[in-house]
């Protein structure tokens, strides 16, 4: 179990600040890292791989700082987004140099297992150069994978795979996560993430704008009006109930049903189920409009 801290880190480039006073823990589990382009993901991934010595602040593996300390990057898995590969080599030979440079003690199993693991064992005669983007990414996995790290970082490791391969994928991360695993990745597919990632952290502009479950970061944003779709014997009679009672903000009636607005999240919550047995209309369905992680990080980018 491993838990990379970082604390107050800042990355300037010149006058061009990409990561600014971040502080986040990512522990065993699948964690997402979100943020729109220059939001300072893969920054942020470079100084946690030791590739990249904060301006401000440190980054630690349990406790040791990761920058300039090789015995620890032994205990780190990265793929990076950058493509550039030796195309020349086979994927067999270009993953069994990984295994070599860790000096495993049998490097040719551990390279079985990686590729394995990926499912490009059928490829491994292939040169890279030859290879689609999609492979390229998983064969960049399993060189992550060789020396079974303890660590994961991940960086749109979804990038150009199709769908059977982001499936594969998907269901590897979540295997690693449950085996106790450090997994950060990020992803533009917020699908994705939604899907695997117990926690997700935000990021936008260089600074950490959320962490946590996303459905309990929107909860939090009292600020803006949580929005309802709600289905039920009557929808008229009770689109008059709820503005009645004054327990949301806006009601609008549409052939699909009900669109609820509510700035009140537990109110609404609480006097809904009230309102319906008081008038006696059936509710058929209620489903939250805008508790989707797509919502979640549109709102955050916008603040």
């Amino acid at each position: 179990m491993s838990t990379v801290e970082l604390n107050a880190v800042s990355r300037w480039f010149g006058n061009v600040v990409a990561v600014n006073d971040v502080t986040m823990s990512i522990g065993p589990g699948v964690t997402g890292l979100l943020g729109p382009n220059g939001a300072g993901k893969t920054t942020l991934l470079s100084m946690m791989s030791g590739f990249l010595l904060p301006s401000a602040g440190t980054v630690t593996l349990d406790g040791i700082p990761v920058w300039s300390n090789p015995e620890l990057y032994r205990r780190i898995g990265l793929v990076p987004e950058a493509e550039a590969m030796f195309d020349a080599m086979t994927g067999w030979d270009f993953v069994h140099a990984n295994a070599e440079l860790h000096l495993l003690p049998d490097p040719s199993a551990a390279t079985r297992a990686a590729l394995d693991a990926v499912d490009m064992m059928d490829s491994r005669d292939r040169e890279i150069g030859k290879f689609s983007k999609g492979m390229k990414q998983r064969i960049k996995m399993a060189t992550a994978l060789v020396h079974d790290p303890e660590v994961l970082l991940l960086d749109e490791p979804f990038n150009g795979m199709d769908p059977r391969q982001r499936m594969h994928l998907l269901a590897l991360l979540q295997r690693l996560g449950a085996d106790g695993r450090t997994v950060l990745f990020s992803s533009h597919i917020l699908e994705e993430v939604e899907d695997i990632a117990g926690t997700i952290e935000v990021v936008v502009a260089g600074r950490q704008a959320a962490s946590g479950d996303f459905r309990s970061i929107r909860r939090l944003m009292t600020e803006r009006p949580h929005q309802y779709m709600i289905t039920s014997a009557n929808d008229r009679a009770l689109a008059a109930a709820i503005i009645a009672d004054g327990s949301a903000d806006a009601v609008r009636l549409t052939p699909a049903g009900l669109e609820v607005q509510a700035s009140d999240f537990g109110r609404f919550v609480e006097a809904l189920p009230r309102i319906a047995q008081s008038t006696a209309i059936s509710l058929f369905e209620v489903t939250p409009a805008d508790e989707s992680l797509e919502s979640v990080f549109a709102y955050l980018v916008s603040r």
